[in-house]
C-alpha cells in the first residue's frame, strides 16, 4: 500500500508531575512536506491521569474482504482509569477528534474488567482488547468486546470459570485456531511503580497463556520462568505460520513459541541480553527491560527495545531459532555516558554516549 504521511502517537503525563491530561499527537512523516518529522497537531483527553497506553484500530487487514470497512477511528484504551477513547482520524486525519468516552464503569458493569490494555479489530466486525485485571485492581487475564459501529461494551470474549492470573497482550491466529496472550502482573501493585520484591511475592506474570480460538477458552500456560514478566507478543505476518516471538521484559530474554507435531505449543529462549553491572541505580545489576517488539512485514527481523539499557536491536530471524544480531543504535535510557548510573562491568559493549536529537 501507499506509504504512511502521518502517524499518530500517545503521550502520556501521568508521573511526571504536571496534572494536565494525556495527549494524542499527530506527527507528520512525509519526507515531503514542509512539516516533515513535525507534531502537527495535539488532541488532549478530556480527564486528567488516564495513562494512555497501547492503540489499535477499528478496522484492520481481518476485515479485507469487506470493501465497505475502513480505518476510521483509533481505539485508545487507558490503562489507569480504565476508560477507552475512540478518536476519528476519518474526518480530518490531521487534526483528529474524541469521538467517543467509553467509561470505566461500563467495562465493570458489562465484564467485570478494568485496566484495559490491547486493542485489535476482528473480522467479525468486533474490537477485542485485553484488560489487566478486574475493578478492584486484583490480577486477571480478561477480554473485553466492543462494537466496532456504535463501539459500546458487548461483554467478555472469554467463556468458562478458568482465567490465566494476570493479562497484558495479545495475538491471535485464526487459521491456527488460537490465541496466545502475555502476563504483566497486579494492577493494584505495578501502578504504585515497581518493587523487585513484589515479583518474589506473585505479583507479576510469568506464562504464555494459550486459548482455543473458536472456543474462547484457555488451553495451555507455557512456564518461563519466575522473573519473567512476558508482555510483546507478535505471531509472523505470514497467515499460515504458527509461529512467533514474545520479549520478556524483567529477564531480558526472547523466546520463540510455534505448535509441535501434536499440536501442543512450545516455547525456547532464543535471545538473552545480559545485565549490566552499575552503579548508582536501584540494583546492583541492570537488565534490559525488553519492552515493545515488532517484526518486519517480510517475516525477516525482530526488533526489539531495551527500555533501561536504552538501545533499540535488529535481528535476522530467517532461522527463528537462532537469531544474529544485526543492528543496533542507542536512543536514550540511563547508561548514557555522564549520567547518574555508572556502568562497572558490561559483557557486550562501552557505556554508549549521550543522544541528541537534532
Amino acid at each position: 500500500g501507499p506509504r504512511e504521511e502521518i502517524i499518530y502517537i500517545p503521550c502520556i503525563y501521568r508521573n511526571t508531575g504536571k496534572k494536565i491530561p494525556d495527549f494524542l499527537a499527530t506527527v507528520d512523516v512525509d519526507p515531503k512536506s514542509p512539516t516533515y518529522s513535525q507534531v502537527i497537531h495535539r488532541l488532549p483527553m478530556p480527564n486528567v491521569g488516564d495513562e494512555l497506553h497501547h492503540s489499535g484500530w477499528n478496522i484492520c487487514s481481518s476485515c479485507h474482504g469487506d470493501p465497505g470497512k475502513s480505518r476510521d477511528f483509533l481505539i485508545l484504551p487507558a490503562l489507569i482509569s480504565s476508560r477507552i477513547y475512540v478518536v476519528d482520524v476519518r474526518s480530518r486525519p490531521r487534526e483528529p477528534r474524541l469521538h467517543k468516552v467509553v467509561e470505566a464503569e461500563e467495562l465493570s458493569l458489562k465484564a467485570g474488567a478494568a485496566f484495559p490494555h490491547t486493542s485489535h479489530c476482528l473480522g467479525s466486525g468486533e474490537i477485542l482488547i485485553s484488560c489487566l485485571g478486574d475493578p478492584q485492581g486484583n490480577g486477571k487475564g480478561t477480554f473485553v468486546l466492543l462494537d466496532a459501529e456504535t463501539f459500546e461494551v458487548k461483554g467478555n470474549w472469554e467463556k468458562g470459570e478458568k482465567n490465566p492470573n494476570f493479562g497484558y497482550d495479545f495475538w491471535y491466529q485464526p487459521q491456527h485456531n488460537v490465541l496466545i496472550s502475555t502476563e504483566w502482573g497486579t494492577p493494584k501493585i505495578l501502578a504504585g511503580g515497581f518493587d523487585p520484591r513484589d515479583v518474589q511475592k506473585g505479583h507479576y506474570g510469568r506464562h504464555l497463556n494459550v486459548w482455543d480460538w473458536r472456543q474462547q477458552r484457555l488451553l495451555q500456560q507455557l512456564d518461563l520462568g519466575v522473573g519473567s514478566i512476558p508482555l510483546e507478543i507478535r505471531f509472523l505476518h505470514r497467515p499460515s505460520a504458527a509461529q512467533g516471538f514474545v520479549g520478556c521484559a524483567l529477564s531480558s530474554c526472547i523466546y520463540s513459541f510455534h505448535k509441535n507435531q501434536e499440536g501442543k505449543w512450545e516455547a525456547e529462549k532464543v535471545i538473552e541480553v545480559p545485565s549490566k553491572k552499575v552503579q548508582g541505580w536501584l540494583l546492583p545489576e541492570m537488565p534490559g527491560l525488553i519492552t515493545d517488539i515488532l517484526i518486519s512485514l517480510d517475516d525477516r527481523f525482530l526488533y526489539f527495545s531495551n527500555w533501561l539499557h536504552g538501545d533499540v536491536r535488529q535481528y535476522d530471524i530467517s532461522d527463528p531459532k537462532h537469531p544474529k544480531l544485526v543492528g543496533q543504535v542507542f536512543l536514550g535510557g540511563s547508561l548514557s555516558q555522564g549520567g547518574a548510573v555508572t556502568v562497572l562491568e558490561d559483557p557486550e559493549l562501552p557505556q554508549p554516549p549521550p543522544c541528541t536529537v537534532q
